[in-house]
């Protein structure tokens, strides 16, 4: 069948197989190559293979909960949305999410998702405690920070390169609510936003919206978010009586394809006036629900529609803290004098990591998604060469597009990871086409 990522681009023909247990995934991983593929939000083509891709969201058992520490095992299958509708009841939430709670646990290993808090926390790998990963050699191996290290560390950040990760042990954080004090600050310029970040390291999450099309001394004007986990004496008396119950949301429905004129700089610019306008009128604290404050777009079914049958790409970069700000303006600047406005445009700030081949680095992320024709991705070429020439790198899990060669050059551990890939065979049993393009 015609599989594709999130971002409906590209769109690859893939055999498919859906196992139901080890056993079968064991059998099925005899057909070579393959790659693993859980609920298909990766950006691009990194959890397609058109030999076989394997379909995990039949593995999808919790398999046990520690009240004591907050670890919980599960299946590579299982979806962050059903941890979240059995554990925040509980007192539980998790320590690192996405921005979207429809992926799974396997693909949150292999991308090594980061959230609002990495400045704080680090990635989910932080909170990960050990996997069993089936191997080029059809072993299963169990593999932590002490047992299998190598193997462990490659695997984060990994793209299912190293194997098919069946099952973790990884940790829950402690909460008292299901609601999020919230702290909107708008900022004029990226300059103000960088420093409202700087000045807000402890805060235990932080994210911006960025005007992507502003220019002169708006250049990159902002809403910042701030955010904490709301304690039970920030409630009001209505909400202690119940303090994980927040409101069901309708959901909206995009429910055809919009057509490609929709998206335009006009538009995109009108829209992006009146959020940052109706933003700064709120500027301020207040109570939200959990699910407004970390998945405001799952809201919306099937808003990838939204971009036309052509879909979309998006663009994710980390420039180095010492860079950061010459980096960002630089490619703002591009952005606003192309055109090619987002109104998905996302800032956030990255603490320290040093890890094998995850895509955070200290310094600062920013994420924008652009309809698919052929002047958005000649930008994006552009975006690649000012990232490039301010140290940047770039995020795999939202990568449809990049050249072997502009990964190589934004990533001196490429080499080695092309190294490791062939020294263990993974390289001849697993692959994807994301692998093939980047030559990984």
């Amino acid at each position: 069948m015609k599989l594709s990522g999130w971002g409906r681009f590209p769109v690859v023909e893939c055999h498919i197989a859906a196992p139901r247990n080890q056993d079968d995934l064991i059998r099925l991983a005899q057909s070579r190559p393959l790659i693993a593929r859980g609920n298909g939000r990766s950006y691009g083509d990194s959890s397609l293979n058109s030999q076989l891709t394997l379909d995990m969201r039949h593995m999808n058992h919790m398999l046990a909960f520690d009240n004591e520490t907050g670890q919980l095992t599960a299946e590579a299958g299982v979806l962050l949305s059903d941890i979240i509708d059995t554990f925040l009841p509980r007192g539980w939430f998790p320590a690192v999410t996405p921005g979207t709670k429809f992926v799974t646990v396997g693909g949150m290993i292999a991308s090594d998702v980061h959230g609002k808090n990495h400045h704080k926390d680090g990635s989910f790998g932080s909170f990960l405690d050990w996997i069993e990963i089936l191997t080029a050699d059809g072993e299963v191996q169990r593999c932590s920070r002490n047992q299998n290290a190598d193997l462990f560390e490659w695997t984060l950040g990994g793209m299912g390169l190293t194997g098919v990760i069946l099952k973790a042990a990884f940790r829950l954080r402690p909460v008292e609510s299901g609601w999020i004090r919230q702290t909107t600050v708008s900022a004029a310029n990226l300059a103000e936003a960088i420093d409202i970040f700087e000045a807000s390291g402890s805060s235990t999450y932080s994210v911006a919206w960025i005007d992507c099309l502003s220019s002169g001394p708006s250049l990159g004007r902002s809403l910042v978010y701030l955010g904490e986990h709301a304690a039970l004496t920030d409630l009001p008396p209505e909400k202690l009586k119940a303090p994980f119950e927040t409101p069901r949301k309708r959901k909206l429905n995009v429910p055809l394809d919009a057509p490609g004129f929709a998206l335009n700089r006009w538009t995109v610019k009108a829209f992006n006036a009146v959020y940052y306008k109706a933003g700064h009128s709120k500027s301020g604290t207040q109570l939200v629900d959990w699910d407004t404050y970390f998945y405001p777009l799952d809201a919306i079914l099937d808003w990838n529609r939204i971009y036309g049958r052509k879909g979309f790409a998006q663009f994710q970069c980390v420039i180095p803290l010492a860079q950061s700000k010459a980096g960002m303006q630089a490619l703002l600047k591009a952005i606003s004098a192309a055109g090619q406005g987002s109104f998905l445009s996302v800032l956030k700030r990255f603490g320290p990591q040093d890890s094998r081949f995850s895509f955070p680095m200290e310094g600062y992320t920013l994420a924008l998604d652009f309809p698919v024709n052929r002047r958005s991705l000649d930008l994006m070429d552009k975006l690649d060469k000012i990232t490039l020439a301010h140290g940047g790198r770039f995020y795999l899990a939202k990568d449809a597009r990049l050249k072997a060669d502009t990964l190589a050059l934004s990533d001196t551990r490429v080499s080695q990871f092309r190294e490791m890939r062939k020294s263990t065979q993974a390289a001849e049993t697993f692959s994807s086409a994301q692998s093939d393009r980047l030559a990984l």
